[in-house]
C-alpha cells in the first residue's frame, strides 16, 4: 500500500479513486491533484512508482487535508457554538443544523430512539 498524507490508499484501486480514501479530498480535487503531478487517471496504485508517488505527495501539501482539516472544522464549530447562534445551539443540543424537520425523522443528528418512562 501507498502511504500518502498519513492514509494507507488501497492497491488495486485506479489512483484518481484511492485518493479519495484521504479526508478532505474527493473526486474533482483528486483530479486536479493528479493533473499537477502528471499521473495518469487510470494507473493503478499498485503500479505507480517512487517517483510519482512522491509527485503526489508533493501536489497534496498544497491542500488542507486529514489533521489540519478536521481541526479547522471542529475549530468552526466549536466557534459557533461559543457566540452562541442558532446553528450553534442546535449543534450543542444535537440536533439537525440546516433545517430539517425532527417531528419524523432525523435520527441520525437526534442518536437511537430512547424509551419513555411512564
Amino acid at each position: 500500500m501507498a502511504r500518502i498524507a498519513g492514509v494507507d490508499i488501497p492497491r488495486n484501486k485506479r489512483v484518481e479513486i484511492a485518493l479519495t480514501y484521504i479526508y478532505g479530498i474527493g473526486k474533482p480535487t483528486s483530479q486536479k491533484v493528479l493533473t499537477e503531478a502528471g499521473v495518469n487517471f487510470d494507473t493503478r496504485v499498485k503500479d505507480l512508482t517512487e517517483e510519482e508517488v512522491n509527485k503526489i505527495r508533493d501536489a497534496i501539501k498544497n491542500v488542507r487535508v486529514e489533521g489540519d482539516l478536521k481541526k479547522e472544522v471542529r475549530l468552526s464549530i466549536k466557534r459557533l457554538m461559543d457566540i452562541k447562534c442558532y446553528r450553534g445551539l442546535r449543534h450543542k443540543v444535537g440536533l439537525p443544523v440546516r433545517g430539517q424537520h425532527t417531528k419524523r425523522n432525523a435520527r441520525t443528528a437526534k442518536g437511537p430512539k430512547k424509551p419513555i418512562k411512564k
